[in-house]
């Protein structure tokens, strides 16, 4: 069921998603300070490809705090605002709802990404 659901989850929009990770991540990797961040938005890339039968959970600290702060206003606002507006938009039948859910939870991590642990299910 999981692959049923991350196959159409690449169609409802989970590569446009991924192609903002990417973009983001390819940025953070112009500079070598960046390159940590940069590997994070690919790691948020390919949750963005399957992201059915994989959770969230956060455990991070003072470091992974301060990271997010300066992520926030470097790039996180504009990921996240982007896939909560999709997700939105998926909500409006019940058939997109699963969908929505799921760019939802990726909208969270794009306001915190550092400290995030994945995980399958």
């Amino acid at each position: 069921m999981t692959l049923l659901g991350n196959l159409i989850w690449i169609i409802c929009g989970g590569l446009l998603s991924a192609i903002g990770w990417l973009i983001v991540g390819l940025l953070w990797c112009i500079t070598v300070v960046g390159i940590p961040v940069g590997v994070q938005c690919f790691k948020m890339a390919c949750l963005s490809l399957n992201p059915f039968g994989r959770e969230v959970r956060y455990e991070g600290g003072a470091g992974s705090f301060l990271l997010n702060i300066i992520w926030f206003f470097a790039g996180g606002s504009e990921l996240a605002l982007g896939n909560a507006v999709i997700g939105l938009l998926l909500c409006i039948t019940v058939i997109g709802i699963p969908f929505g859910k799921q760019f939802f939870k990726i909208a969270k991590l794009a306001l915190c990404p550092f400290g995030a642990v994945i995980k399958r299910i």
